[in-house]
């Protein structure tokens, strides 16, 4: 019921990316944004020829991809991609699309696969490669089974590597390119001087920013609005505030937040959240203080599935009722961000009818006959941060940790008890101002304590103390996909357990969880 009068990016100047199933698509999207080029990423099978003409992009990128271009039915641009005379660059399958599409061939086999690191050397100069081979090579990232065994006419080699005679191919009088590799991922360090290149070839001014995002944002905001009332569900997390933020700019007092207080949150969480939005930016804000009503209801619980759906039932009860309170209003806003669009569009089978349900306020639209206003859609997460800091939010909100919906709820594996959210909520206290007395918070991911479900002998003083156990987890990641335990000295360590042992009566004994995801989670439940 998502209701988009007019689209905050239509203005600017636009780069499309035509998916081809890559896992690594996403981050093509997350380098050109850093580099304030507006991108969108589109399924090939989304995108023909009247696409292509209502889209009008600047430029285009074809995506890497699993399926092999030999193979019948295999993903195709559209032809008329290549007669609208913008730059192409073909990456990995796109490049073997492009050789396949325009006259060359592209076979299996032969000792030419590729996985993992290699080293391009150069064949001749090319504007792309500015700031490419100042030594002898570079290091790229391969993953290819197939090989490029005759270019397309019109095209020249400037780069090979031992098992890619074709790495880098280009038309320069069409302003076609295409590398074997995958210059977006990190193992290819000096991918993104690529991208720059390509950006720059094609005449792209750099007019995506925050502060023109936000004006346009704004207008559009009041546009599809008008006069009607917006109910805004607010956790204090980073995407529902900055979109309370920049709703509450556009509409003032047309907006209200419900926030909704389930006894799950951190230590002084509520009593911030409120202070920052009812009395620092004066918002009609609801707090539902609901804690006796979730808490009763997972008093003894101990199966992870059942406590999320007891607290996801509970929440859209709850959210319902307050918002039936408000008068007038028509729209629902969520912080739906731009990968959540994405992954709702399915690779094989075009677009799905649904975001995933964790972003969506358990069906509430339709049950309250609302329509969605999604002020964020567009945006990354580290877009999001940046809109937010050009919002005036303060660095302690912007830069928070991600913290689940269902809360401590998950971080206390085993029966929920009132006593032992209690204890887990001073000894994550604890753990966070150790993080950040050390100065190390922003180097981490996420960090939180989790409180086990067993007891421990231990002594303290001359008695003997039969206590809970904790486990501290942090850990480094760039999307929460892939995450890796945070390297503490152990100095740091033993400072934070004594620290935590001595100030949270109930616990005797600490440890670190050393896992990564995978094969972990980054959560415990």
């Amino acid at each position: 019921m998502t209701d988009h009068l007019i689209d905050p990016a239509a203005s600017h100047e636009k780069l499309l990316i035509i998916d081809f199933g890559s896992q690594v698509t996403q981050l093509i999207a997350r380098r050109l944004r850093e580099l304030n080029v507006y991108c969108e990423i589109h399924p090939y099978q989304n995108v023909d020829d009247a696409f292509l003409a209502e889209f009008a992009p600047k430029a285009v990128i074809f995506s890497g991809g699993p399926c092999s271009v030999i193979d019948e039915g295999s993903p195709r641009p559209p032809e008329g991609v290549y007669d609208l005379g913008v730059p192409i660059l073909g990456i990995c399958y796109g490049q073997q699309v492009m050789m396949q599409g325009l006259g060359g061939l592209v076979e299996r086999g032969h000792g030419t696969a590729e996985f993992g690191r290699a080293y391009v050397v150069p064949h001749g100069e090319l504007e792309l490669l500015q700031g490419w081979f100042e030594g002898d090579k570079e290091q790229v990232w391969m993953s290819h089974g197939d090989h490029v065994s005759k270019i397309a006419p019109g095209f020249e080699v400037y780069g090979t590597s031992p098992n890619a005679p074709y790495a880098i191919t280009a038309d320069v009088s069409r302003n076609f390119y295409a590398v074997q590799f995958h210059p977006e991922v990190h193992h290819t360090p000096n991918g993104a001087k690529l991208y720059e290149n390509f950006v720059r070839m094609a005449g792209f001014s750099g007019d995506w920013t925050m502060g023109a995002y936000r004006e346009q944002a704004i207008a559009a905001i009041r546009e599809q609005v008008g006069d009607a009332h917006v109910i805004c569900g607010l956790s204090g997390g980073v995407d529902s505030s900055v979109a309370a933020v920049l709703l509450h700019e556009a509409i003032g007092d047309q907006l209200t937040c419900v926030f909704v207080d389930h006894g799950l949150l951190r230590k002084n969480e509520a009593e911030e959240v409120v202070k920052m939005f009812r009395d620092n930016y004066h918002m009609k804000l609801i707090h539902a203080d609901e804690r006796d009503l979730f808490l009763g209801e997972l008093d003894g619980q101990s199966d992870p599935e059942t406590k999320r759906k007891i607290i996801g039932k509970l929440f859209i009860d709850v959210f319902q009722k307050y918002a039936n309170e408000i008068e007038d209003a028509k729209f629902l806003a969520q912080g739906t961000l731009y990968p959540d669009v994405i992954e709702s569009v399915s690779f094989s089978g075009g677009p799905s009818v649904t975001i995933k349900s964790h972003h969506n306020v358990g069906g509430l639209p339709e049950k309250m006959g609302l329509k969605l206003v999604e002020p964020l859609r567009e945006l990354f997460k580290d877009e999001v941060r940046a809109l937010g800091a050009e919002l005036g939010l303060p660095q302690s909100f912007i830069g928070r940790h991600p913290f689940p919906g269902p809360g401590l709820a998950i971080r206390c594996p085993g029966e929920i008890t009132r006593a032992k959210l209690e204890i887990l909520r001073e000894a994550d206290a604890v753990f966070i101002d150790q993080i950040r007395k050390h100065g190390l918070y922003d180097d981490i991911w996420q960090a939180f304590v989790a409180i086990l479900p067993v007891k421990t002998v231990g002594v303290m003083g001359d008695g003997r103390t039969y206590d809970y156990a904790c486990a501290l987890r942090a850990v480094t990641s760039v999307d929460g996909m892939t995450a890796d335990y945070y390297p503490f000295e152990h100095d740091f360590l033993g400072e934070t357990a004594t620290r935590i042992i001595n100030e949270v009566p109930g616990i005797n004994r600490v440890t670190y969880d050393i896992t990564s995801k995978p094969p972990g989670t980054i959560e415990w439940e």
